[in-house]
């Protein structure tokens, strides 16, 4: 149901807008946790290596789609905010029209250079058919993964973070059946895993189509949306080109990061790759939250309410601070049980504690760097955004590449915490210069 955030308690609109976002993205995660689970039981490890592979490349696309929506949303959440229905469902069928085009350019280029991208990235060649056919299946479902996450993100524009996570939560359940249908039960190996992922893609994609035909007459398109208009392209195209890049940007950081845990040895890789699951759980609260405050301010801004504008920034701040207190204390106490799920190895142990204990303080500068990201991305200040998030994973990088031989794994919790803290310097300092909080 749209949410008018333009009213009402502040704090309250954004806990109730954050809960649902951190339910559907524990759900991706678990999910896509299932889904290897299933593969590498009933499919074997050459199947199971055959989609890991592939899953970088699968990754990067699907944050270049989100990031897409992403900026979108913003626009939307403006004009919802406004009052600018008209304008809302303008730019609802320039995102559908654009992100059709970019689904099918996908499609088109992802069945012909499937072989060609893998080969480029040195897959074994024991692997190769496999990854190259899970891969295809995959890009035959992009305009269904498109589709979805144009109408989740128009859909939290006007308030509504819930219904978006009700839909994934159902094609995660469908995803994990067929999973088992098609892998454990019918042998179709990586082909039926990349099958389930597309069916349960299209349901949750038609699903969000049908109920915004059916309760949200605010977001209803008709033919006169869909026709070209060179300013609304301009504005799409430039927040939604911004945010996707800024959202690739960071895949790519972690690739590098990787090839640098693969020199220390097998032990470093499994204890980076354990803390690194966990931290994946850790850190999706901080990043919902920034989701909330990016809408919150998205909408404010565009209805002239400077004054909630401000209050929801630090109403924001605080609840990024709660939680970063909280996990803190969590991955204090409990880091070693949580290890312990994915290894028995005292070594890996060993090392996953060395990381958590210097890690946990860090994750402070994780949750202020969240913040401001949904600050300056509701403000609009998209580039601002994509700087700082560049900054961030290229000091990362460097400090990573100084400081893991000396230190190992430990090494990059100091890299990661240089590289928000660079990121908070830029962006604070340009939001000082500027005067973004005042107007």
């Amino acid at each position: 149901m749209a949410t008018d955030l333009t009213k009402g308690n502040i704090t309250k609109h954004l806990i109730s807008f954050t809960i649902p976002l951190i339910l559907g993205n524990v759900f991706q995660l678990t999910y896509n946790a299932v889904d290897s689970i299933v593969i590498g039981r009933f499919a074997g490890n050459e199947a199971l290596a055959a989609v890991g592979t592939a899953e970088p490349v699968m990754n990067f696309l699907i944050m270049g789609i989100t990031g897409l929506c992403v900026g979108t949303s913003v626009l939307m959440s403006n004009f919802y905010g406004a009052g600018k229905y008209e304008d809302l469902k303008k730019e609802m069928g320039t995102c559908l029209r654009i992100g059709g085009i970019f689904s099918l350019l996908l499609f088109t280029g992802g069945l012909l250079a499937s072989g060609i991208i893998l080969k480029l990235m040195q897959v074994p060649e024991a692997i190769l058919d496999l990854s190259v056919s899970y891969l295809r299946v995959i890009f035959i479902g992009m305009p269904f993964t498109c589709l979805y996450n144009i109408y989740a993100a128009a859909l939290r524009s006007v308030g509504d973070s819930k219904t978006p996570i009700r839909f994934l939560a159902f094609s995660s359940i469908l995803n994990g059946i067929l999973d088992v249908i098609f892998v454990a039960g019918f042998r179709l190996g990586v082909f039926g895993a990349g099958l389930a992922t597309d069916i349960a893609e299209s349901v949750s994609a038609v699903a969000c189509m049908i109920y915004v035909f059916k309760k949200v007459p605010v977001l209803h398109t008709n033919r006169r949306d869909f026709v070209p208009d060179k300013e609304f392209t301009r504005k799409t195209l430039h927040y939604g080109s911004t945010t996707a890049l800024q959202q690739c940007a960071q895949p790519i950081g972690k690739l590098a990061i990787q090839g640098m845990v693969n020199t220390l040895g097998v032990s470093t890789i499994a204890a980076f790759n354990a803390v690194g699951k966990i931290e994946d759980f850790a850190l999706v609260p901080e990043r919902s939250v920034s989701t909330a405050m990016m809408t919150f301010i998205a909408q404010n801004d565009g209805a002239k309410e400077k004054e909630r504008v401000r209050k929801g920034f630090f109403s924001g701040m605080t609840i990024e601070t709660c939680y970063f207190v909280f996990i803190c204390i969590v991955l204090l106490l409990f880091h070693r049980p949580m290890l312990y799920l994915f290894s028995t190895d005292e070594t890996i142990l060993s090392e996953g504690q060395k990381y958590f204990s210097v890690m946990a303080f860090f994750y402070f500068f994780s949750a202020m760097t969240n913040g401001m990201q949904g600050f300056f991305r509701g403000k609009k200040y998209m580039k601002v955004s994509l700087a700082g998030s560049l900054t961030q994973i290229s000091v990362r990088v460097l400090f990573t590449f100084l400081l893991i031989e000396r230190f190992g794994i430990t090494g990059i919790a100091f890299a990661c915490a240089a590289g928000w803290i660079a990121m908070l310097i830029l962006v604070i300092g340009y939001g000082v210069r500027k005067k973004v909080w005042t107007k």
